[in-house]
């Protein structure tokens, strides 16, 4: 997958933690999480103060531990509850150093939140637009808030020109998954791997 893919993808998932609550509109609460994003990945900003106030942030507004599950698909019913637990834990370690490696070097980020769309009553998709650089084209980016709970909205997944983070993770488990006969213990292996080194 390429770098710029996992630049936007990733950053979308970050929401800063200066203020104390966020709307519960989904429209809102993208824009929110948008223009406070801007006070963090500002260039004067540090690359250890970035790492931290996303992870911070992510483990706010992010549904990481529904993206987690999601990303293990069927696999799930094969994990005993300890197993659930450890998996969690890894994956939620994974998502972290995932989208704060790289995105502690991005700086200024200008997204429009544009319109939002209520699917049903747990999901509503709001729609922005990462605008164009002198280097980069302008991104179409699809936010899935999911509303269960209406008074916390939460991110399930990004939609990044049609493309859905969420089900391109999943697929890279299951690559995982079945490229070791099934063994769910192997990517145990592999996300563990991947945040020791």
């Amino acid at each position: 997958m390429k770098k710029n893919f996992f630049i936007v993808s990733f950053f979308i998932f970050i929401v800063p933690n200066i203020c104390l609550s966020y709307s519960n509109d989904p429209k809102q609460f993208i824009t929110e999480i948008v223009n406070e994003a801007k006070q963090i990945l500002v260039a004067s900003n540090t690359k250890e103060f970035k790492t931290k106030k996303l992870s911070e942030m992510a483990l706010k507004t992010v549904d990481i531990k529904g993206v987690g599950y999601y990303s293990l698909g069927k696999y799930r019913k094969q994990l005993n509850e300890e197993e659930l637990n450890q998996y969690h834990e890894l994956f939620e370690k994974y998502f972290l150093k995932s989208f704060t490696s790289r995105l502690s070097d991005y700086s200024d980020p200008k997204i429009e939140v544009l319109s939002a769309e209520i699917i049903n009553e747990k999901y509503t998709i709001v729609r922005s637009l990462l605008l164009a650089t002198d280097k980069k084209p302008e991104v179409k980016i699809d936010w899935r808030v999911y509303t269960k709970n209406p008074d916390k909205p939460l991110i399930r997944d990004l939609i990044i020109e049609g493309l859905s983070l969420a089900r391109t993770q999943k697929e890279e488990f299951t690559s995982v998954i079945e490229t070791n006969n099934g063994d769910v213990k192997k990517l145990f292996i592999s996300l563990k791997k991947f945040v020791e080194k």
